[in-house]
């Protein structure tokens, strides 16, 4: 369905107005990719907003994406259309619990992906995305040893890309588990043809079934790049309006979760609605509030992650 014609037009006016600009995140409903200024990756969106000279941030994401624009962006109004809009990799590393896990490796460099916490960035000496991670980690001294946080995943996977031994945290994100390895294998079957290409927050049996891995920014990029007319998607199907828009003619296959629903959808990326974001341009709330010491402290570890990736 068309957005409303009215909802667009007053989210027009309040962009002007408020001199704001507007962030979309790949995995937010098609809508509000298409009203959005920019779309992309958490960090990049966060990269572009300070980079323009915009006022006001909103960014239709998760809270922790919300986190980083402010880090990088602490002169500007910050904004994010559902405050409830979290993340459960983020959720399962609690500050406190991280600060325990950390004081008994204290000989190991802590690196953590972007999907975390401003807290858990502060305890870390060094941010990575899943597009940089394993050649950050590849950089790093041969004889300290690294505690990878929080997705497990993703670590598993740099850990095998990089030869490294890593120390991880437990955590995991809801939506990247619950691919159905059955599912895959059936619709590999019924489509041979087709590459199988997948986020390397997968589980490590679903990776082991994929042709290509990569962030969502380079899966996006693959499925033009590949001679392939037909991909198997192995990450949030928000993803798909863009691979759509990128290579029209090609068939992208979305897969169910484990019970056969298709439940792959984030939860927390979709309470963000084009009528909550017309609110907080608005109304300028709920707005991303950050202690300039725990923001300094979070921002350290980016800024020597951007150092390194040039």
């Amino acid at each position: 369905m068309s957005a409303d014609p009215a909802l667009v037009a007053a989210i027009n006016r309040l962009r002007k107005e408020r001199n704001a600009v507007i962030l979309a995140h790949y995995y937010q409903e098609p809508a509000i990719q298409d009203i959005a200024d920019f779309i992309g990756d958490s960090l990049e969106l966060s990269r572009k907003a300070a980079s323009t000279a915009a006022d006001v941030i909103v960014f239709c994401g998760v809270h922790f994406m919300a986190e980083t624009a402010k880090i990088l962006s602490p002169e500007k109004t910050v904004v994010l259309p559902d405050l409830d809009a979290g993340c459960s990799l983020a959720d399962d590393c609690a500050a406190d619990e991280f600060a325990r896990f950390r004081a008994e490796h204290p000989d190991h460099l802590v690196v953590s992906y972007i999907n975390c916490t401003a807290a858990v960035k502060a305890q870390s000496d060094l941010i990575c995305t899943s597009s940089n991670a394993v050649d950050l980690v590849n950089q790093l001294p041969a004889d300290r040893p690294i505690l990878f946080a929080p997705d497990q995943n993703l670590g598993r996977w740099v850990q095998r890309q990089s030869g490294r031994e890593l120390t991880l945290w437990p955590g995991r994100c809801i939506v990247h588990e619950t691919f159905s390895e059955e599912a895959v294998l059936r619709l590999k079957l019924e489509n041979p043809q087709a590459e199988v290409i997948a986020h390397p927050e997968c589980l490590e049996n679903l990776l082991d079934l994929a042709d290509f891995i990569g962030s969502t920014s380079k899966l996006l990029n693959y499925t033009q790049s590949s001679p392939s007319d037909t991909f198997i998607v192995l990450t949030e199907p928000g993803i798909l309006h863009q691979m759509k828009q990128r290579v029209p003619d090609k068939t992208l296959i979305d897969v169910p979760g484990l019970d056969g629903c298709s439940c792959n959808a984030c939860p927390y990326m979709r309470l963000n609605t084009l009528e909550k974001l017309r609110d907080c341009l608005e109304t300028l709330s709920p707005q991303i509030a950050m202690d300039e010491s725990l923001r300094s402290k979070a921002e350290a570890p980016i800024r020597r992650m951007l150092e390194m990736s040039r």
